[in-house]
This record gives C-alpha cells, structure tokens and sequence, in this order.
C-alpha cells in the first residue's frame, strides 16, 4: 500500500476507476496486496473528489482482468456507480493484518528520511516501486532522486518511531 490519508488512523487501499455494466458495479484499483482486504459485508471509508467522507459497505469484489470489480450496497445502477468514479477507498489502520517482524506496509515507510551508513543524507521516501525480485525505494531531495533496492544487503536498518531508513548503497548506485 503506497499512500496514507490525511486524516489520522485511515489507510488509502483503493481508488475507483471505472464501472462494469450496468447494474452498479464499479472497477476500481487497489493498493493492497491482496483482495481480502476487501471482505463481504467490510464497511470502507469513501472519500470522493470533492472530499466528502461517507461509509459504504461492500457487497462483493471479484477479479477481472486488470481492474477488479467490487458492488457497494446501496449502488444499484451504472449512473450511481459512474459518480463515485475518481473515490478513494479507506480502511481503518487497526484494521490492517499485522505483519511479521521487520515487515513493514507501504505507507509506514513513504516519507522516512534515508541515510546512508555514514550518515549521508539522500532524500525521504517519495514512493515504493514493485518489481519482479524485490521492492525499489524511490529517494528524493532536492536535487536528485535515488533508486535503492530493498534488499537486506542494502537496507541496514528501519526506524520508525525517528522516521528514519540507514542504507548501505553498493558502489556505483548514486
């Protein structure tokens, strides 16, 4: 998951993107990992473009091809689903599976500063690219951008309470 929501404990896990036929099922991305994120009968929080927040409860989600398709209660027909085109989809942070240790979500880890192990200051997470093999941790500052692999040879250590990444770069990255 790569982003967090302004308002505090809520975690960004989709965003609607188009609709499906014509009786209210939308298409929407999603940010999770997986698809159980959004059970049956899960109530999210709804932002919509103009940032009004409403609950909504899920009816059902199903894969399909790209984009999967998920029916809110409620959303009856294409119209209603076409205006919540655009929405973003939230759960409550208490509400996330826990992780193993040194397993982190997306969001924990967008905006920790990077150092590396002599303490070089790189830039802040900006975003987390998913590759084939491994995660890339995009490093910005002002006046460059870094790509670091998140392997364990070169992430040395992850602070999350100092808000804080030391990395190990391996000759030649910057």
């Amino acid at each position: 998951m790569n982003k967090s929501v302004e308002k505090k404990g809520y975690v960004l896990i989709g965003k609607i993107v188009g609709v499906h036929g014509m009786k209210g099922t939308n298409k929407f991305r999603s940010y999770a990992e997986s698809l159980s994120v959004f059970n049956p009968g899960r109530s999210l929080l709804i932002r919509d473009s103009r940032s009004r927040q409403t609950s909504i409860e899920i009816i059902w989600v199903k894969p399909h091809t790209k984009t999967p398709l998920i029916l809110f209660k409620g959303v009856i027909d294409r119209d209603q689903a076409e205006a919540l085109i655009g929405a973003e989809l939230f759960i409550p942070e208490t509400e996330l599976p826990e992780l193993d240790e040194d397993i982190y979500y997306w969001f924990e880890l967008i905006g920790l500063e990077v150092y590396t192990t002599e303490e070089e200051y790189l830039g802040r997470i900006a975003s987390i690219m998913a590759t084939g093999s491994n995660d890339v941790y995009v490093v910005s500052n002002k006046k460059k951008e870094v790509l670091i692999p998140a392997l364990e040879s070169v992430v040395v250590e992850i602070n999350l309470e100092h808000k804080r990444m030391r990395v190990n770069l391996p000759e030649g990255l910057i």
